[in-house]
């Protein structure tokens, strides 16, 4: 297998660092290819602008996304954004490792997306979720928060984790066409013992190890809409109604 894993956070001693560099270990002694993108370490530039195009479609107004697939069919993107999108294509597996920044990913790692998700290559138009260009690989998130398990909940003050992440695993993973796995979560790391973060290691490490057993998450089919979209049952409602 092929294992890309892409990394965000700022501190190299953190325990998201070290889930990172865990990961590696894990898969490579499960004899698995493995490359790594540390954002962070890279000096990764997150901001998308229209110098991530070394020729324009349009000169004179840029729409982004317009120019992305303009930049791939021609080969003008930015060295730096070919480079991991190159990575991307390339895995079977998919590994984000980061921590929760106000309910979502760091911007670092929002901006990696944002420049390395490129139209017409990963997804676009009617090419998403099961038809999305990145189909056929997995995905994994590795995160970690301050909060504890239980305010996380479907009582908890902060409603579940999964709404807070559907903008990634849904909006994103999914939406490009892989196949996302539930993700990892290392809970109240910044104020547990060493123990406690030790045993979180450990959950991590034995995750990783049986991954190929994961069942994925359940996102739409595009076999169950039309071509505007619409859900079939109610666009046959639709047709019945007009008739």
């Amino acid at each position: 297998m092929k294992v890309f894993i892409v990394h965000a956070h700022p501190e190299p001693k953190s325990f998201c660092s070290a889930m990172k560099s865990a990961a590696v270990e894990e898969f490579q002694r499960q004899g698995h290819e493995v490359q790594v993108s540390d954002l962070y370490a890279m000096g990764f530039q997150p901001v998308a602008s229209a110098a991530d195009f070394g020729e324009r479609a349009n000169p004179d107004y840029c729409v982004y996304a317009l120019e992305q697939r303009h930049g791939a069919s021609t080969g003008t993107l930015s060295a730096d954004i070919q480079a991991e999108l190159d990575k991307l294509l390339w895995c079977d597996l998919l590994v984000l490792v980061f921590p929760v920044f106000w309910f979502s990913t760091p911007a670092m790692l929002k901006g990696w997306i944002d420049r390395v998700f490129v139209s017409g290559q990963v997804y676009g138009g009617k090419r998403v979720y099961d038809r999305g260009g990145l189909v056929g690989r997995r995905a994994l998130v590795g995160l970690t928060l301050g909060g504890q398990e239980h305010m996380f909940g479907p009582e908890g003050i902060h409603g579940p984790l999964d709404g807070m992440l559907r903008h990634l695993l849904q909006g994103t993973l999914g939406y490009a066409g892989l196949e996302v796995l539930p993700p990892f979560v290392g809970w109240h790391i910044p104020y547990i013992s060493e123990e406690a973060r030790n045993g979180i290691m450990d959950d991590w490490r034995l995750r990783l190890r049986s991954i190929e057993g994961d069942v994925p998450l359940q996102f739409p089919s595009l076999s169950d809409y039309d071509d505007r979209l619409r859900p079939l049952a109610t666009a046959a409602q639709c047709a019945s109604a007009g008739s």
